[in-house]
């Protein structure tokens, strides 16, 4: 195979994964017109059609997912296999690229960004915020950050937070207006601030615990949003109550800019954890990012 082929394939391996040309030529390091051109001349030595494409979205032909399930293994291999080359030198270097949801974007890796850069400066991190679950095989990241309950399989997991507890809040202005609520079934008669589940669009059915007992709670509202900081702007803003969970909330609450109510029914869920495939070896450039994340460095 020439080194042109090489690059080609996985430009084509990009496109199919990123689903979109923008997208997959901004981790390549490319102009989108240099990437179309690339898939072009792929498909015309191949003499096939690799990928459907419209204005508004890219997809692959029935020949093109043919070829991208028997190359994404290769191209996986090969990623390890540089890995493993990188990692004898102890030298934290390269790309490092990691899928983490909104909450540990804000919570945990924001604030680190510039230590982190300063004591690796070789490395290049490429976050990609999804709240909606991926899977970091295909989607050819070194790791993943999730809730504990929600890890893919055969996965080596590190913890990275504490527990984590939902709690229910809502503004000042809003209780002044409506009255607390005592317990869930009051929630009916309130107006809640609602979040769809990026994976199916299903609204969350808020869940509580009482006596041990688990149980979840359908409720309605003026807003329903996909972004927890929506949430939790409508909720500051006396919208309604919201129900996640978020660090800045315990300063607002300290502040009196947000009230907890239904404090007995919340309930807690294993907090964010690092996660990666168990066959993989844990690079110094991962292993960096990890020390950093628990304030190791």
């Amino acid at each position: 195979m020439r080194a042109s082929d090489f690059a080609s394939l996985n430009a084509f391996a990009a496109v199919v994964e990123h689903k979109s040309f923008v997208r997959a030529a901004a981790h390549l390091g490319i102009t989108p017109s240099a990437l179309s051109q690339t898939i072009r001349q792929l498909e015309e030595r191949m003499g096939v059609r690799l990928l459907n494409r419209t204005t508004r979205s890219v997809a692959p032909t029935a020949a093109g997912a043919r070829l991208h399930a028997r190359l994404a293994p290769a191209m996986e291999e090969l990623d390890d296999a540089v890995a493993e080359a990188v990692a004898t030198s102890n030298r934290p270097a390269g790309i490092l690229r990691i899928n983490v949801p909104r909450v540990a974007a804000v919570s945990l890796i924001a604030p680190r960004l510039g230590r982190f850069h300063r004591n690796n400066p070789e490395i290049v991190l490429d976050l990609v915020v999804q709240d909606a679950l991926a899977d970091i095989v295909s989607g050819r990241f070194d790791a993943g950050i999730r809730i504990g309950e929600r890890l893919e399989k055969d996965m080596i997991a590190v913890r990275l937070t504490p527990d984590m507890e939902m709690l229910a809040v809502a503004s000042p202005e809003y209780l002044d207006r409506r009255g607390i609520p005592q317990s869930p079934a009051d929630l009916h008669r309130h107006s809640c601030i609602n979040w769809r589940w990026p994976t199916d669009g299903s609204l969350y059915r808020w869940e509580f615990v009482h006596n041990g007992v688990e149980f979840e709670v359908a409720v309605d509202g003026p807003l329903i949003a996909t972004d927890p900081e929506l949430v939790l702007q409508g909720a500051l803003q006396g919208m309604g109550i919201a129900y996640v969970f978020d660090e800045r909330m315990y300063d607002w609450i300290a502040e009196g800019r947000l009230v907890r109510v239904l404090q007995a029914y919340s309930p807690t869920f294993p907090g964010l954890r690092l996660y990666y495939p168990n066959r993989r070896h844990v690079s110094p450039t991962l292993r960096a990012f990890i020390d950093c994340l628990l304030d190791r460095d």
